[in-house]
């Protein structure tokens, strides 16, 4: 595919961020988003960029699902994946959803520009997933869409959260088996590499460019397990660094986004809740507490719909 600026000049990019489970809040706004443009997001986005959950639901977006479909899905899997304690379990269940999802599609399947960020773990460096040649920063002429990757081998790359999901390997068009981490420790908010693509590859004028980006939510921190419940206790300080690493990643892509492109027509949603009862991190599996994520997305949404509205119609 290749990505020509639309019709009336605005170039729009949504960036969805990592966050494991609670990508239901992501879901919740994007449900509104959709509503208001009145179709689907992958007609009314040139560009969709996601890391680790956002992933998963930048690229069914991508595909043309909707909303409505990618939160039917959630509330069927997501639970399923994440419940289990081994690493290996909850890799075996994002690997069976993803290939379910996505089956063996490759990059030429996607209807809007695309970007799923993924980490080298080798080389400690950002790969991100693309389908047009026209993202390309360099090296056109041995560009493949994807790195010649599938779908839904690049979205289980974007969401290997180790050490809570074993790292991926993947085999490339050239050859090469790299083995990538989750997304989120190079960037858990792409919405700056989304905007590098349009200003630096796509050369969309920076006036030109209107990006919506969607956070997860932040969330109080849930308690401590009972005191009997030693393997959790064991694990749960991992859990909290995790959470603490991928939080200060999102806030500091966005303080750069602002630095560097605070020019750029912005939306940013990522409300804070306070209260007790909100509590939760990237592995929760309670389908109400899920539910309530969701709902929260969707009030996020009014907070923001003037803003929104002007910004992308």
């Amino acid at each position: 595919m290749t990505t020509e600026l639309p019709k009336d000049s605005r170039f729009r990019i949504l960036s969805l961020d990592g966050g494991g489970a609670k990508g239901f809040y992501t879901l919740g706004v994007l449900k509104e988003v959709e509503a208001t443009l009145g179709g689907p997001l992958c007609d009314k986005f040139d560009l969709i960029y996601g890391t680790s959950t956002g992933s998963i639901i930048g690229t069914m977006l991508a595909i043309g699902k909707s909303v409505d479909e990618i939160h039917e899905l959630y509330r069927m899997h997501v639970p399923t994946v994440m419940k289990p304690w081994l690493p290996s379990e909850k890799t075996a269940k994002l690997a069976e959803l993803a290939v379910d999802i996505f089956k063996d599609q490759k990059f030429n399947a996607v209807k809007t520009g695309i970007g799923i960020v993924a980490t080298n773990w080798v080389n400690e460096t950002p790969m991100i997933f693309k389908a047009d040649a026209g993202q390309a920063h360099g090296r056109l002429a041995t560009f493949v869409p994807g790195f010649g990757c599938t779908l839904a081998e690049a979205v289980q790359a974007s969401c290997s959260a180790y050490p809570f999901f074993k790292r991926k390997t993947v085999k490339t068009a050239a050859g090469d088996d790299i083995e990538l981490g989750d997304g989120g420790f190079c960037a858990n908010n792409p919405s700056l590499y989304a905007v590098a693509d349009a200003v630096q590859a796509f050369k969309i004028d920076r006036g030109n460019i209107a990006l919506l980006s969607i956070g997860v939510g932040i969330y109080p921190t849930p308690k401590a397990f009972p005191l009997g419940l030693t393997w959790c206790l064991g694990k749960l300080p991992s859990v909290r660094l995790l959470q603490k690493t991928l939080e200060i990643n999102t806030q500091s892509m966005e303080q750069l986004r602002k630095v560097l492109f605070g020019d750029i027509r912005t939306v940013r949603v990522n409300n804070t809740f306070a209260q007790p009862e909100m509590a939760t991190d990237l592995l929760e599996h309670d389908l109400r507490k899920l539910n309530i994520l969701r709902q929260r997305g969707r009030d996020s949404f009014a907070d923001y719909e003037s803003s929104i509205t002007a910004l992308l119609m």
